[in-house]
């Protein structure tokens, strides 16, 4: 026999396999696009640029846009494109290479004609892989070879494309579109830099790509929905798709996108048929039994099947990319979609077995110490008893008001059915106290007590529970002996309880030292409660700490506010506002003081509108935080004051906070506040009686009622109420400033001008590195001309004026225009009014920049003053405006 007939040839004239069969068009046509196909530039972008890559892999799960993306990508090639896709059919070697050769010449690559061709089947001859390899080393123009559906190679295939891959010269290119990574060794060409991977990752959608897409189904949706429909698929493709059909043929297309069940959709049937039924029943039954967890490892699995099979299965399926996610050290979890879906089946192919798999999956994560995920199984199975007494015996009790879980934790907590038990009622107390329910959180706490009492065995977990509880409760009532009390039973307590279930539980100490740090602020012992609370803000724990260092943060700004240091107090609530940040807490997890202390700052600095915004974005809660809703009241009353609404000031601070015993600085504050808002309308024996029923034990007021005495004129005593002001070595500068103004104006009405501009030079240096211009407003008319003269004037530039220190009537000065306006300069007087730039000015009129300088100038000499605002003041009080 001749040579050139050992070579097994491609059957002359006809089109048909090594089994006979003639070969299926549709393995070597590029895959048509829909009228509906994204183009996705950044992938395309990726797929051009690796042009010196002879390996490309395009890598993810089913329906991930995967074959669509490098079909469109190929179509714009200007090098010959040999396509095969890949089925059961093609998947053994004689038949693969026999498509392969195929698919090469329907692609009109030039192969020599002694290549050969597989004559069975299932293997093929090493000796036509090397005459392949050959030839395609001899395409200098280069070819490229994409093969779709490779996951149904078998290993064999991969290993002899390795080979021909290595030989096949700089030319040939290859490009595997897979469900799963191929057999090949992809670690050398990685480390070669000759690898390009497209994998599940980017191959998912962005939200803006869904807006596109979407779009191109006719549905024209905001980022904000697909931004929620991108999270719920993950961007999988063939989900969007699915879901826009569908949408299309819904009346309201946004709220199916947002809404649409999962679990009875074209998508679900898509994932069943092609994810679900692909699997041998052992992996259908575990996956459908762990669609009721988050999270699951193979362990848990195991413990939810009964098996000891999930290691490998889930090995397999992650690797197969079907829709079982990798996240690390063993763990797994679903896609969210996938999940849903099989949910719904589960319950449909196994009705009632659902909260058995809670039941089972509360149980191994209560063994392994997963806290917040037993508690959400063990709620989802209505085994309240169990999940309540795990929560107390592993001292968690704190999780339900603090952390990052706090509100999901309450949210599970919320259905909780009555029991008997003290550990349910001691959780019940914990989710009612966490959100300011005093009553019936005093009462859960009441029953548990007494359960606890007639115990046999001691429970110390429990008790310490108990004793947090009673501690928060007694912060809510502004009960300091009963917060104290609480704190020491805790401190012998935790005696008992076993020092690695402490070590758990940072939070805790932390907790309660903010409780009664808290407690002690209501009751007025400031330095015992700034000690307490800088125990805890010097605690650089984790997240578990968070809150009650916030909560620690801004109750300490607070202090810093009433000793009179509003600096201090603002960078108090700036380190709240960032563990807050780095922790991701919930909103207002500080009761809104961090706010009410900000609006507080606002207003010394006289900058009522950005109190007032504070103010407004700080919520108002039913029975709160008697610290909170204090300071909010006196805030907002020292705003409206400031404001010039003496009334609604005197209601504003009344707001009664319903405590056991009264808060004397917030007594005190209060009278400051009605004292103030009598001399406003002249009465002076009113305002001095508010605040000698109040006493001026504290320092502000003590200058208030020194104020009431001068403005009654008696210049003696009341400066000897600042003489005997108590505290005066560690006062602030707010309330050390308005001591010295109330000095000031005493030397004033005694004609002594050497003590009057020496006491106003240290009001002065006092106020301006905090920028404390009310305290100038508040002082009175007198004050304004003498600020306007130098040396007092260099010293509050930049930050006070003469005009900030007292706009009220009795202070301004006479009106006097100098010279009577031209008709341009009143309509240029007219535009500064309404705020307008220079040079929005000059465009309104249509004249020149530098022309509307020129009139501003003449303004100011014609009216007297020196600024824009100014000469619109003047203007208003000569009636021009």
């Amino acid at each position: 026999m001749a040579a050139d007939d050992e070579i097994p040839r491609h059957p002359a004239g006809r089109d048909v396999d090594p089994l006979g069969d003639p070969f299926l068009r549709t393995r070597f046509a590029l895959p048509a696009r829909p009228a509906t196909f994204l183009r996705r530039r950044r992938l395309l972008e990726r797929l051009d640029q690796a042009v010196t890559a002879p390996l490309v892999l395009v890598e993810g799960a089913a329906g991930a846009g995967k074959t669509l993306l490098v079909a469109d990508w190929a179509a714009g090639l200007d090098r010959p494109v040999a396509w095969l896709t890949m089925d059961e059919g093609v998947r053994r070697p004689g038949m693969f290479w026999a498509h392969l050769i195929e698919a090469l010449r329907t692609a009109d690559v030039p192969l020599p004609d002694d290549i050969g061709f597989p004559s069975d089947g299932s293997q093929v001859d090493h000796a036509l892989l090397n005459r392949l390899a050959a030839g395609l080393s001899g395409i200098t123009a280069g070819v490229t070879v994409v093969i779709d559906e490779y996951d149904n190679a078998v290993p064999d295939v991969s290993e002899q494309l390795a080979f021909v891959l290595h030989h096949g010269g700089p030319g040939l290119r290859l490009v595997l579109v897979t469900r799963t990574e191929p057999l090949l060794p992809l670690h050398r060409y990685r480390a070669a830099g000759r690898l390009t991977e497209i994998r599940d990752a980017d191959l998912a959608f962005t939200s803006e790509e869904a807006v596109e897409l979407l779009d191109l189904h006719g549905l024209r949706v905001p980022l904000a929905a697909a931004d929620d429909l991108v999270d719920r698929t993950r961007g999988w493709a063939a989900g969007l798709r699915l879901c826009a059909l569908a949408a299309g043929q819904n009346p309201d297309p946004e709220l199916y996108l947002k809404e649409f069940e999962a679990g009875h959709s074209t998508v679900a049937d898509f994932l069943l048929a092609e994810v679900l039924q692909r699997q041998p029943a052992p992996t259908q039954d575990l996956l459908l039994r762990v669609s009721v967890l988050e999270r699951f490892c193979a362990d848990l699995a195991d413990n939810l099947t009964g098996r000891g099979d999930a290691a490998r299965i889930l090995a397999e399926l992650h690797h197969a990319n079907a829709f079982v996610e990798d996240l690390g050290h063993s763990w797994y979890r679903l896609h969210p979609l996938f999940r849903e879906i099989l949910r719904v089946h589960l319950r449909e192919r196994h009705p009632g077995l659902e909260p058995e798999l809670h039941r089972r999956a509360a149980h191994w994560l209560r063994r392994s110490g997963a806290l917040p995920e037993m508690v959400s199984h063990g709620a989802a199975a209505g085994d309240w008893e169990f999940t309540a007494r795990a929560l107390v015996d592993d001292l968690a009790i704190g999780q339900l008001f603090t952390g990052l879980c706090s509100d999901d934790l309450a949210a599970l907590f919320a259905g909780m059915e009555p029991t008997t038990t003290p550990e349910s009622d001691l959780v019940q107390a914990a989710r009612d106290l966490s959100r300011h329910d005093l009553d019936r959180g005093l009462a859960h706490l009441r029953h548990a007590e007494e359960h606890l009492a007639a115990e046999d065995a001691g429970l110390p977990a429990a008790q310490l529970s108990c004793a947090l509880l009673e501690a928060l409760a007694a912060r809510l009532s502004g009960s300091l002996t009963r917060a104290e009390q609480a704190a020491r039973a805790a401190a012998e307590l935790q005696r008992e309880v076993p020092g690695h279930l402490l070590d758990r539980h940072p939070e805790l100490p932390a907790l309660l030292l903010t409780h009664v740090g808290s407690a002690r602020l209501w009751a007025g012992h400031l330095r015992e409660a700034r000690a307490a609370l800088t125990a805890v803000t010097g605690d650089q724990g984790g997240a578990s700490t968070a809150v009650a260092r916030q909560e620690s943060l801004v109750h300490l700004a607070l202090i810093d506010y009433l000793d009179g240091w509003p600096d201090k107090a603002q960078r108090h609530v700036t380190a709240a506002q960032a563990e807050s940040e780095r922790f991701s807490l919930p909103e207002h997890a500080d009761s809104g003081l961090g706010g009410v202390v900000m609006a507080a700052v606002a207003v010394e600095r006289d900058e009522l509108d950005r109190a007032r915004t504070l103010l407004d974005r700080t919520p108002v809660r039913d029975s709160p935080d008697p610290v909170a809703a204090a300071g909010r009241s006196l805030v907002t009353a020292r705003l409206l004051l400031a404001q010039g609404r003496a009334r609604a000031a005197l209601a504003a601070a009344a707001t009664d906070v319903p405590t056991d015993t009264a808060s004397p600085w917030a007594e005190g504050h209060t009278a400051l506040v009605a004292a103030c808002a009598h001399l406003a309308e002249g009465r002076p024996d009113a305002a001095a009686d508010v605040l000698r029923e109040a006493g001026t034990e504290q320092p502000a007021c003590a200058v208030g009622m020194a104020r009431v005495h001068l403005a009654a004129g008696d210049r003696s005593t009341a400066l000897g109420v600042l003489d005997a002001m108590p505290g005066a070595q560690h006062i602030g500068p707010a309330v050390r400033v308005r001591a010295t103004l109330v000095r000031a104006q005493a030397a004033y009405a005694d004609g002594d001008e050497a003590a009057v501009r020496r006491l106003l030079t240290d009001a002065l240096l006092a106020g301006r590195r905090d920028r404390l211009r009310r305290p100038f407003r508040e002082a009175g008319a007198w004050l304004t001309p003498l600020l306007a003269r130098t040396p007092l004037r260099e010293l509050a530039a930049g930050w006070l004026t003469p005009a900030d220190a007292y706009p009220g009537p009795e202070a301004e000065p006479v009106a006097v225009l100098v010279e009577p306006l031209s008709e341009r300069e009143h309509d240029v007087l007219l535009r500064l009014a309404r705020m307008m730039s220079t040079e929005e000015i000059a465009a309104d009129l249509f004249v020149s920049v530098n022309t509307v300088k020129t009139h501003v100038k003449n303004l100011h000499r014609k009216l007297a003053v020196n600024r824009r605002t100014e000469a619109v003041r003047q203007a208003r009080r000569l009636g021009l405006l």
